[in-house]
């Protein structure tokens, strides 16, 4: 009898490691990324744009693309941090 229920079971069980706990575990990722954006840092957007955060006002960032050229982006639209990924690559290319 128990063991026709088992695989009823286990399903809770494998939908929270297959799906709930990796999903939380890039939640906190990206939130303390954001928490660690700063001034004068180049960041990627989710739509691909490039730019260097200029002004940081709560959820809102602005970043310049070009001399004159600034947009609005709100936090959680920012990807990746490239100007980590700059020293890296330099590092490596210097050693």
């Amino acid at each position: 009898m128990i063991t026709q229920f088992l695989p009823l079971l286990m399903i809770p069980v494998v939908f929270y490691f297959f799906m709930i706990k990796p999903q939380m575990d890039r939640a906190k990722t990206q939130k303390t990324f954001e928490s660690l954006l700063e001034k004068g840092k180049d960041v990627v957007t989710g739509g691909g744009i490039i730019g260097k955060v200029s002004k940081i006002e709560g959820d809102i960032i602005t970043l310049q693309l070009s001399q004159n050229v600034f947009i609005r982006v709100l936090k959680s639209a920012i990807d990746k941090n490239l100007t980590e990924s700059y020293g890296a690559k330099a590092n490596e290319t210097n050693s």
